[in-house]
C-alpha cells in the first residue's frame, strides 16, 4: 500500500519534500502540502505588510526588499539551477520566481492546498495487516472557508519554521523611541535621519545594519533585533511527542530531523547557518529512504543516545545551548553522511568551496561582496 504523506508549509523546504515524493510513485501517494497562505516561497514570497493580514492571520514572510546573501550558483537545489543569465547575487522576487519555476516543472501546485492552516498533528497508534504496532498521524486543518477537516497520513514533514520572532528581555529597551524585530523589516526609508542599533551580527544583522548604519557612537531612537526565531508549532504536543522546544532549540531530532520516538514526523531545514536549499535536498532524500524501508533505522534509545552524544560534543567544544542547531562547517560532513547512508549523489566540492570563499569576502568586504559573479566550472571547480 502506498504510503501517504503531509507537508506542512509550501515553501524552499516543502516545495522540496513534495517534489521527492512525486518522483516515488512506487512508494508514496502525492502528497497533500498545507499552506496557509495564497501562495509558494515561503519566507521568500515578499509581503510589505507587516503584523496580520485582514482575516487575523499573521504576516510570515520576514523578507526585506533587498535581502540576498548568498550566490546562486550554491543557493540552488542541486539538479535545478537558476537561469544562468542572472547575476549572482539575486533580488527576492528572482528567488521567489526560481521557486514557482520549481513548482511548475515538478508539478506540485496540484497538491498543493492554499489558504489552509494545520490546527492539530496527533500521533494515532494502530495494528498493521503484519500484526505489528504502527503510528499514523490526524492531521487537522482549517481552510478558508471556516471547514475544517480531519485526514489520516502515514508520515508528516514539517517544513515550516522561521516566523515567530525571539526578542531577548533587556533592561533599558523601553528608552527606544522605535523597538521591532528584523522580521518587521522591509527596506531602509523609514528610519530615514534616525539613529539606529542593530543587535546581532548574523545575516539579517549585517545585511540591514549595511543598509541603515554610518560606523558613528551616539545615542540611539530606534532598536532593531536581528535575533533569529523562536521555533512555534502550535499544532504540535511537544511532550507526547517526547520533544523539548525551547526558544532556539528542538530536541531530540536523529540527523536533525525526526523525534526517536515518532520518526515519522520529519523536520526539514530546522537547522542554522546552512546552505539551505541543498541541505533541505539531501534531509529530504534521506527521509524518504528511512519511510520506505532503504534506510534502516536504529531503535529509540539509539537514536537518543546519538543525538545526546552530539550535544555532548558541541558543549564541551564551547557551544552554548541556543546554537545547537547551528550546523556551520559541519554542515557538510552531515549532508555527506545523509547521502551515504540513502545512496543518493552527496553535494559537490565546488558548493562547499565557493560558500566557504563568499563568507570570507562577507567578513573582508561586508559592504560589497555581493557585487562579485561566480561560476560553477566542474564539480570541484568555480571561477
Amino acid at each position: 500500500m502506498l504510503q501517504r504523506v503531509a507537508v506542512v508549509g509550501a515553501g524552499a523546504a516543502g516545495l522540496c519534500a513534495a517534489r521527492h515524493i512525486l518522483t516515488r510513485p512506487a512508494s508514496f501517494a502525492p502528497p497533500v502540502v498545507f499552506e496557509v497562505s495564497g501562495n509558494v516561497g515561503g519566507t521568500w514570497c515578499y509581503e510589505e505588510r507587516i503584523g496580520t493580514y485582514p482575516n487575523g492571520r499573521p504576516v510570515l514572510s520576514s523578507m526585506y526588499r533587498d535581502l540576498t546573501n548568498l550566490p546562486k550558483e550554491v543557493m540552488m537545489f542541486p539538479d535545478f539551477p537558476f537561469d544562468p543569465e542572472l547575476s549572482s547575487f539575486l533580488s527576492h522576487q528572482e528567488v521567489q520566481r526560481y521557486l514557482e519555476r520549481y513548482c511548475e516543472n515538478f508539478r506540485i501546485r496540484p497538491h498543493i492546498r492554499f489558504d489552509t492552516a494545520v490546527e492539530n498533528v496527533t500521533p494515532v497508534s494502530t495494528t498493521a495487516e503484519n500484526g505489528e504496532s504502527k503510528i499514523t498521524w490526524e492531521v487537522t486543518s482549517l481552510d478558508s472557508t471556516g471547514h475544517q477537516k480531519t485526514e489520516t497520513f502515514d508520515a508528516v514533514f514539517i517544513c515550516s519554521h522561521y516566523s515567530d520572532p525571539h526578542i531577548p528581555n533587556i533592561p533599558g529597551i523601553q528608552n527606544f523611541k522605535t523597538v521591532l524585530h528584523s522580521h518587521s523589516y522591509r527596506f531602509a526609508e523609514p528610519f530615514s535621519g534616525q539613529r539606529v542599533v542593530v543587535l546581532g551580527a548574523k545575516a539579517s544583522g549585517l545585511d540591514i545594519s549595511i543598509e541603515l548604519q554610518d560606523g558613528s557612537v551616539c545615542q540611539a531612537d530606534v532598536l532593531i533585533f536581528c535575533t533569529g526565531y523562536n521555533f512555534s508549532y502550535p499544532f504540535l504536543d511537544p511532550a507526547r511527542l517526547g520533544l523539548e522546544i525551547q526558544n532556539h532549540v528542538v530536541s531530540p531530532l536523529y540527523r536533525y530531523m525526526m523525534p526517536p520516538a515518532f520518526p515519522s514526523l520529519i523536520f526539514i531545514g530546522i537547522c542554522k547557518i546552512i546552505c539551505p536549499f541543498p541541505n533541505f535536498d539531501c534531509q529530504v532524500q534521506f527521509a524518504l529512504a528511512v519511510l520506505d524501508g532503504s534506510v534502516a533505522m536504529p531503535p529509540q534509545e539509539q537514536m537518543e543516545e546519538v543525538v545526546r552524544r552530539e550535544h555532548q560534543r558541541k558543549l564541551e567544544a564551547g557551544v552554548q545551548h541556543h546554537h545547537l542547531l547551528k550546523l556551520d562547517q559541519d554542515q557538510w560532513e552531515y549532508c555527506d553522511t545523509l547521502a551515504g547512508s540513502a545512496g543518493f549523489p552527496p553535494l559537490q566540492p565546488a558548493v562547499r568551496s565557493l560558500y566557504e570563499e563568499v563568507w570570507r569576502q562577507r567578513q573582508v568586504h561586508p559592504e560589497n561582496y555581493r557585487e562579485f559573479n561566480y561560476r560553477l566550472v566542474s564539480a570541484t571547480r568555480w571561477e
